[in-house]
C-alpha cells in the first residue's frame, strides 16, 4: 500500500549549518508516528518543511501518491496536512466555536453582501459537532479560552484541524505542561484520531507518552535520521542510546537513569 505521506531524503541548510541532513519517512493512514531527539537533532525543521515552513534545499515530498512542494503552510494545510505547535495558536479572548472558526468564520450576509455578522449559533453547532465526533467534553462553548484548562485547550486546537478535513495532523509537544490526567486524555484523543484513519507525528521529549501512543518511533540525530523501530519491538533505553549515539553509551558504560528521567520529563 503506498504511504499517505513520504519525505524523500530532505536536507535543509542555514548557512554552513547542515539542519536535517538526507532524512526520510514515511506516514501510512491510520498510525502514530513518534519523532524523537534531543535538542538540535532536526526535528523540528525536519517537521518545519512537511508543513510548508521550510522549503527543502534538496529530498522530495510526497501526498496521497503524487509530488508536491509547498511555497508556504497554506499550501500544506489546503492539501491537509495541519500542525499544531506548542503555542497552540489559540486566541484566548474568543470563545471555543470563535477559536475552531478562527480566520474562517461562517457570516450572514445582509443586502446582497454589503452587511455581514458573524454567525456564532452555527459556529458552536458545527464546534460541538466536531467535539462530540472526537469525544471531548468541554462544559460550554461560550467559555473563553483563557479559562479553559491545558488539556481542554490541546483538544480545541485538534478539533479545529480536524473539522478543517486534515488528512495528517503533526502536534509539537502535545503533552508539555500538563498535568498526568490531561496528559492521558490527550493520547486518548490522538489514539481517537488514528482509529478514524488519520495519521499523526508526535515530536515528544517524553519517553512515556511517545511509548504509550506510537506505533513507530523514529530517531534523530545531529540532523540524520538514526534508527526507526515498532514500539512493540525496542525499549526506552534502545531509543535513548540512538539518541545519544553509541560512542557516548560506550563513554558512560550504561545509559543514565538521570537521562531516561529527564525524557520522561520532558
Amino acid at each position: 500500500m503506498t504511504p499517505l505521506f513520504q519525505a524523500v531524503n530532505l536536507t535543509k541548510r542555514f548557512g554552513g549549518l547542515t539542519a536535517v541532513d538526507s532524512a526520510s519517512l514515511d506516514v501510512n493512514v491510520g498510525e502514530v508516528i513518534g519523532l524523537v531527539g534531543d535538542n538540535g537533532a532536526g526535528k523540528s525543521t525536519f517537521i518545519k518543511m512537511v508543513a510548508g515552513v521550510h522549503q527543502p534545499d534538496e529530498g522530495e515530498l510526497y501526498f496521497e501518491g503524487r509530488r508536491v512542494s509547498f511555497s508556504g503552510p497554506r499550501e500544506a494545510r489546503d492539501l491537509g496536512i495541519e500542525t499544531i505547535y506548542q503555542d497552540l495558536a489559540l486566541a484566548e479572548n474568543l470563545d471555543v466555536g470563535s477559536n475552531i472558526f478562527l480566520g474562517r468564520e461562517i457570516k450572514n450576509s445582509y443586502l446582497g453582501g454589503l452587511f455581514k455578522t458573524l454567525n456564532r449559533p452555527l459556529m458552536r453547532e458545527e464546534s460541538a459537532k466536531v467535539l462530540s465526533r472526537l469525544d471531548i467534553r468541554i462544559p460550554s462553548l461560550a467559555q473563553q479560552i483563557r479559562n479553559l484548562s491545558g488539556g481542554q485547550r490541546q483538544s480545541v486546537a485538534i478539533a479545529r484541524t480536524i473539522y478543517w478535513n486534515a488528512k495528517m495532523v503533526i502536534m509539537d509537544e502535545p503533552t508539555a505542561a500538563l498535568g498526568v490526567t490531561e496528559q492521558r486524555k490527550v493520547l486518548i484523543l490522538v489514539r481517537t484520531l488514528c482509529d478514524q484513519g488519520v495519521p499523526v507525528i508526535i515530536i515528544s521529549h517524553n519517553m512515556q507518552d511517545v511509548f504509550a501512543v506510537a506505533d513507530r518511533i523514529v530517531v534523530m540525530r545531529r540532523g540524520k535520521k538514526v534508527g526507526e523501530r515498532l514500539s512493540k519491538q525496542t525499549t526506552p533505553d534502545e531509543i535513548v542510546s540512538l539518541m545519544v549515539g553509541a560512542e557516548a553509551v560506550h563513554e558512560m558504560g550504561v545509559i543514565p537513569r538521570a537521562l531516561n528521567g529527564a525524557q520522561e520529563a520532558g
